[in-house]
């Protein structure tokens, strides 16, 4: 099926916290992007108000960007381990921090290099993570290490940047890090202002589709309960990467540490493992046309009982959009800007204080 190009006119619906009056204002508003706005979260919430000139347009004259796929930045090492370094485009005391997915390294996602543009003209630096687990070092990795380099990033933005506060920017499965980074309760997730959570879709419903997936499950669980969890896997388990026997199991199993988004799970569980997000603004950007989800779910029915499980969350539906939004960039990059702009100017909490 051939998609819309990302010039076409954007068709995705936003749920905020704003009431009803500040509804009717927003679609009174003909030249405005959001296509509605409604009642969700109980916090009230400033409607947007229009487009920034030449957002995610314009490389001529951007001090971030040179030209296409070429970065003005600084690269530095934020850990010991030799994977610990981040790219940051912009010299401001307020990040934007990208966590990306399985595999995701620097300049993972297509609206990544407007974004920088556009956060520059906001007075936001854009930080591009590199984790241990980054590109094929996930299989070898968890949750638990990545929210721990995590912290140790944003520490450093801290300690050596002068920062006065990060919002946490989550690509597919660099959602999970973000929730589980955010339920540790580290000294410096007290500098998070806010989250986004874009493409938070189920690792474990997606290769539950795959043939191999059932039995390697089962050779995963048998691994672990005799102690083998950090023993690799055979490759066909996950011809992409080497990955241990609990990484494995954490991203295919039932209720495994990885599933967090998982349609199936019930209000109770979602809950469980989401509602400690409550206490941070965030926003759940969800492609309706992610190719990862699976056909049978019902993608709108899903997001809304993800948002309600974070606490309220903002809710994006991009119609059409895909995984990376990689044919909605433009889309991508005035939905995280919003939210930024609203959200990011709030006071944060100073973990050495």
């Amino acid at each position: 099926m051939n998609l819309p190009s990302s010039s076409s006119i954007a068709s995705f619906s936003t749920t905020t916290g704003s009431s009803s009056s500040s509804s009717s204002s927003s679609s009174s508003s003909a030249t405005s992007w959001l296509s509605g706005i409604v009642s969700g979260r109980s916090e009230p919430r400033r409607a947007a108000t229009g487009r920034s000139s030449s957002m995610a347009g314009d490389h001529t004259f951007s001090p971030v960007v040179e030209k296409k796929n070429q970065f003005r930045g600084v690269l530095f090492r934020y850990g010991p381990k030799p994977a610990q370094v981040a790219f940051k485009t912009g010299d401001y005391k307020q990040q934007v921090i990208f966590v990306g997915g399985l595999s995701d390294g620097l300049m993972a996602t297509d609206y990544l290099e407007p974004l920088a543009i556009a956060l520059d003209k906001e007075k936001w630096s854009l930080v591009q993570a590199l984790l241990s687990s980054s590109y094929i070092g996930y299989g070898t990795s968890s949750l638990k290490q990545d929210a721990a380099e995590l912290d140790q990033l944003i520490s450093y933005l801290i300690n050596k940047e002068d920062s006065e506060g990060v919002v946490l920017l989550g690509h597919s499965t660099g959602c999970q890090d973000i929730v589980h980074y955010m339920g540790t309760n580290a000294a410096c997730s007290r500098a998070v202002r806010a989250s986004i959570l874009q493409a938070p879709v189920s690792d474990r419903e997606y290769r539950a589709n795959l043939p191999e997936t059932a039995a390697m499950i089962d050779l995963a669980s048998a691994m672990i309960r005799e102690g083998r969890g950090s023993e690799l896997m055979p490759r066909v388990a996950n011809p992409d990467s080497p990955i241990t026997a609990y990484r494995y199991h954490s991203l295919c199993a039932y209720m495994g540490d990885d599933d967090m988004f998982s349609s199936d799970l019930s209000d109770d569980q979602l809950r469980m493992r989401l509602g400690h997000m409550e206490n941070t603004p965030c926003q759940v950007m969800f492609s309706m046309a992610d190719e990862y989800v699976p056909d049978y779910v019902d993608k709108k029915s899903l997001v809304s009982r993800l948002c309600k499980a974070l606490g309220g969350a903002e809710k994006v539906e991009i119609e059409w959009g895909n995984h990376s939004l990689s044919n909605r960039v433009e889309d991508a990059v005035h939905v995280i800007i919003d939210f930024v702009r609203r959200e990011g100017p709030k006071g944060w909490d100073d973990p050495w204080n």
